[in-house]
């Protein structure tokens, strides 16, 4: 492409100069957009793929989920973009001062004109991309207090019901069962099946703790799967998981891997066992522990009774061979003969008064029986019956003077009732909107209308005359 400033400018150079011979060169105009768009097809296909090394500025993630930064040395800086599809894979979190490898291609962004690097990848210069990440989210999560030892909580000491998260396929879950099979064989087992490892792993386990914690009466969770590489262990490691233990209401036994195998759940659970077996014993443990203590506690129980019993049989022997209390035994038989003596008197005393006190109310009965009683109450019914007859006679009689005064105050309400008085023909006019009654002809212009109330209904009329008391 020829350069625009090698083209000389349209003017007449006159005919002395001008040379038939040589016909003058034809000027190329290209407009911003075509210059634009040949820059990045030259730079897309003269450099092709790149790797290129600088530290990380100017970071920006929006909310589409693109990455904007600037990648720059101690010499130069370069804009550069991370499209959505591709960060959604990358393992850590781009962030100012990060040094990094990129590998991408060259483009222009044709609104603005400017050349940047388009990343597909990106890995941490020094280090690899997990163990970045990592490391970041295990300073998120200890900044805001998740690996306190003040909100761990203990194992319960008798748990109840067990709920274990892990995969059915795994070496795991049958190595949780045979120590739980051999040393508390009567336990209750939850068992919530999900995958431990692969994409969109981390969801599943954080979903599957937080429905097992849910359950009515599970008592504590152990989150569990075998050894494996760090790529087979990172789900443990994504901070999903981490927040679903956090948030567990019971306490959660982190059990992955090895014990060489450290990962973010450990630190954020309640309790980390080394291998899934060991976090079977660490639940069971405590009801040994406290069996254990309960048989001990049973063993002093009786040695303590049995010391007891041996002092007081030894004190009873020192007091029977002393000589103030010789004989005591006999002694203490003829007090009980004497006691059993006045029992039996005292029990032959109670049967006579109670035949006596018997005796006596019959006799009383006998007596009420053959007095003057049903005559006296003869008498009492005859007054009653007397009785009831004026009470009722004067009941009638004042309901009689309440029925002719109630008639009498009816008929004065009668005649003073303006209905009454309506009844005779007479009727009463208004105003059009029944507010106020027309006593004088002259209180209402001719044209306008008034309702006239009957004895029977109404009437609205139209006045067309008026007529006082002089016409």
């Amino acid at each position: 492409m020829a350069d625009l400033f090698d083209i000389p400018f349209e003017e007449d150079p006159g005919p002395a100069l001008a040379s038939p011979a040589q016909p003058r060169p034809q000027r190329q105009v290209l407009t911003v957009s075509e210059l634009t768009s040949g820059i990045r097809a030259a730079l897309e296909t003269g450099f092709g793929e790149l790797w290129v090394e600088g530290e990380i500025s100017n970071c920006r993630v929006w909310n589409t989920g693109h990455v904007y930064f600037t990648l720059k040395d101690g010499g130069a800086q370069v804009k550069a973009v991370m499209f959505r599809s591709a960060h959604r894979y990358l393992r850590f979190k781009i962030e100012d001062g990060l040094k990094v490898i990129a590998r991408g291609g060259l483009s222009v962004y044709e609104p603005k004109g400017e050349y940047q690097l388009v990343c597909e990848h990106l890995d941490p210069h020094g280090r690899g991309a997990l163990q970045l990440a990592f490391e970041q989210l295990k300073r998120k999560l200890h900044a805001e207090g998740l690996f306190e030892e003040g909100r761990k909580r203990p194992l319960p000491a008798l748990p109840r019901k067990i709920g274990i998260v892990t995969s059915l396929d795994g070496a795991a879950l049958r190595d949780i069962l045979k120590v739980l099979g051999r040393r508390h064989p009567n336990a209750h087992l939850v068992i919530r099946p999900t995958r431990v490892q692969g994409e969109g792993a981390a969801g599943e386990i954080a979903r599957a703790i937080a429905a097992v914690a849910q359950l009515d009466g599970v008592d504590v969770v152990i989150a569990a799967r075998g050894g494996g590489s760090a790529e087979d262990l990172w789900a443990f490691n994504e901070e999903v998981v981490a927040r679903a233990v956090a948030a567990s209401p019971v306490p959660v036994i982190s059990a992955v891997g090895h014990e060489v195998d450290v990962t973010i759940a450990d630190f954020v659970a309640d309790l980390r066992a080394p291998t899934p077996s060991a976090a079977a014993e660490m639940v069971v443990s405590a009801k040994e522990e406290f069996c254990a203590r309960i048989e001990r506690l049973q063993g002093r129980l009786h040695a303590a009774a049995r010391a007891g019993l041996q002092r007081r049989r030894a004190a009873v022997h020192l007091l029977a061979t002393r000589r103030g209390l010789a004989g005591w035994q006999a002694r203490l038989a003829m007090q009980g003969r004497h006691i059993a003596e006045l029992t039996h008197a005292l029990r032959q005393s109670g049967v006579a008064l109670v035949a006596r006190r018997g005796r006596e109310l019959q006799g009383r009965r006998t007596r009420l029986e053959a007095g003057e009683v049903r005559r006296r109450v003869a008498a009492m019914r005859g007054r009653l019956v007397a009785a009831d007859g004026r009470l009722s006679a004067a009941a009638r009689r004042r309901r009689d003077r309440a029925q002719a005064r109630l008639a009498a105050l009816a008929g004065r309400l009668a005649n003073l009732s303006p209905l009454a008085v309506l009844a005779r023909g007479y009727a009463v006019c208004w105003n059009a909107d029944r507010t106020e009654i027309v006593r004088r002809a002259t209180d209402v212009p001719a044209g306008e209308r008034v309702r006239v109330t009957l004895h029977d209904g109404e009437l609205d009329c139209e006045v067309r005359g008026r007529y006082g008391s002089d016409h």
